[in-house]
């Protein structure tokens, strides 16, 4: 075989490489995308395992807590603490993401 069509030959090759190549990807981004998801919510599980006890309720609670203690207020229920209970379970950001 000539160099040029040792040349072509390997041109060909490289192309079906790459077609073979770019079939895998789609099938594989769902996989990729899922365990990126994975680590980011375990960094994220460590960042707030590091946080100092006010900043770590600050993050996580008070923003919940303080509009479920606003909707409490122009509520008015009998019962207030289940009321809360309730708002909080109802409105829990991560209970949200697990279910979705």
């Amino acid at each position: 075989m000539s160099e040029p069509e040792v040349k072509e030959v390997s041109a060909v090759m490289e192309v079906q490489d790459e077609a073979a190549i770019d079939t895998k990807p789609a099938a594989n981004l769902k996989e990729a995308q899922d365990a990126e998801n994975d680590l980011e919510q375990a960094q994220d599980k460590l960042n707030l395992q590091a946080l100092p006890i006010r900043a770590y309720l600050d993050q996580t609670v008070v923003p919940l807590l303080l509009d479920g203690m606003s909707a409490l207020v122009k509520e008015r229920p009998p019962n207030p603490i289940e009321w809360l209970a309730a708002y909080l379970l109802k409105h829990d950001p991560q209970r949200s993401q697990t279910q979705v």
